[in-house]
């Protein structure tokens, strides 16, 4: 089974999901990277409300690490980046999934649909995490190269320093080589 999208980007009950479609739907929340419920509910083609009643109905399988409700400010701060009208009418702020909370999810929603979504779902976010983890050997090294660059400027700082003085010593030489001689002058004979 494969899923179809249609142009305007929804999901045509199917079977799988495109990873672009799941990463645009997963963002960063008080340092977490979560899926909200919103974006669950459609990409397992149910109604947001049954997600939320599913997941209130078992709510001590959602500690806070695996789903928070946003607060207002986070709740804005979405609504203002996507514009109020992508919001519909929305009463309530979204909960949103860690990859632990979608993982929590299939044991509380059992539809083969929920089932095969969840395993793409942390596939994602697996895929995500080793992009980030790959990410961080990347700016490790060019802080290493970054340092190793000011080593060598300060190298070369100190080396033109070690010049500067030379050319010093050598002006003085010269000075007091081409020095006004004092004294008597000797006449040839």
């Amino acid at each position: 089974m494969s899923t179809k999208y249609n142009i305007m980007g929804s999901v045509e009950d199917s079977g799988l999901i495109p990873d672009k479609i799941i990463t645009q739907k997963i963002y960063r929340i008080r340092d977490k990277n979560v899926i909200l419920d919103k974006d669950i509910a459609e990409l397992y083609n149910i109604e947001t409300k049954q997600l939320k009643r599913a997941v209130r109905r078992n709510i001590s399988r959602f500690p806070i690490d695996f789903m928070f409700d946003l607060n207002h400010k986070e709740f804005e701060g979405l609504r203002s980046q996507f514009g109020t009208s992508s919001w519909g009418g929305i009463r309530y702020a979204p909960m949103a999934f860690t990859e632990h909370g979608v993982l929590m999810l299939s044991s509380v929603l059992n539809s083969n649909r929920a089932i095969k979504v969840n395993i793409q779902i942390i596939r994602v976010f697996t895929k995500m995490r080793e992009l980030l983890s790959s990410h961080k050997e990347i700016l490790q090294k060019l802080e290493q190269i970054e340092r190793k660059d000011i080593e060598q400027d300060e190298k070369i700082k100190l080396i033109f320093n070690y010049i500067k003085q030379l050319e010093k010593v050598k002006q003085e030489e010269l000075k007091f080589k081409n020095r006004p001689k004092v004294g008597f002058k000797s006449s040839g004979g």
